[in-house]
């Protein structure tokens, strides 16, 4: 049965990708807005995401948005734990600020998504040139934060397994000291339900924590990323404390 709702689950992104992407070049070419294209888009992560609700039995559960720092003008870099697509899914789709994403440059060669991600104000990167690269999202990041998008960023760099951690990099707690705005850790347990890589996914829930803003300025980007690592990896095992049964805090258990 999980195998028959998971192919169920992906035929609907396959259908509704096609209608939706032709939405987001319509909005984005006559319109002229990124942020039109960008409301479209956001539609179809939370078709995606009410449909692994119906058809999968995957349910999140969301704590700590009233943390957020909604003030006028307040800019956000959202470090998040990365499992699985289905938080990349869902953070678009439950936020009250458009979010950019930082991503490799691969992704705008896959048909219908790549073109929507394409045309929506997003940081796409060579990870084959890593200065060039880390620019960009200084540059570009300063930008979107300046207008009052969020920038969304995974620092462990890829999808990790359940119950293990990934190497965190400083990269966003840089781009936070740049711009000179909070970073906002954010712990995801998807993977219990929906694990990297894999095709059939489990019904339950996801659950996601956001922890309080962690002020940027006077900090070094290690130092600040130490402080989100073990926010994070502390927030993991309170909420999926099976998965860490066997590793006591603190422990780096890296795929």
């Amino acid at each position: 049965m999980a195998l028959i709702r998971s192919v169920l689950h992906l035929l609907v992104m396959i259908v509704t990708v096609v209608p939706y992407t032709l939405g987001v070049l319509l909005a984005r070419w006559t319109t002229g807005s990124k942020s039109a294209a960008y409301r479209v888009a956001r539609a179809w992560l939370a078709l995606c995401i009410d449909a692994a609700r119906w058809l999968l039995g995957i349910r999140p559960q969301i704590q700590g948005m009233e943390r957020l720092p909604l003030q006028a003008g307040s800019g956000a870099v959202l470090l998040v734990k990365h499992q699985s697509t289905y938080e990349t899914f869902l953070m678009p789709a439950i936020m009250p600020r458009p979010l950019a994403y930082v991503f490799k440059k691969e992704l705008l060669r896959v048909p219908f998504f790549g073109w929507s991600i394409g045309s929506l104000d997003m940081i796409h990167i060579d990870r084959d040139k890593p200065a060039r690269a880390f620019a960009r999202v200084l540059q570009q990041g300063r930008r979107l934060l300046a207008q009052g998008t969020w920038v969304i960023m995974f620092p462990e760099g890829t999808r990790i397994p359940r119950g293990q951690q990934g190497e965190y990099k400083s990269g966003g707690a840089r781009l936070a000291i740049d711009a000179g705005v909070p970073v906002v850790p954010v712990a995801v347990t998807s993977a219990a339900v929906w694990p990297p890589k894999a095709f059939v996914k489990r019904p339950g829930v996801v659950h996601v924590s956001f922890g309080p803003p962690i002020a940027s300025t006077g900090r070094k980007p290690d130092e600040l990323m130490r402080e989100v690592q073990e926010w994070i990896e502390a927030e993991m095992r309170r909420l999926d404390p099976q998965a860490y049964a066997n590793a006591p805090a603190g422990t780096d258990r890296r795929p």
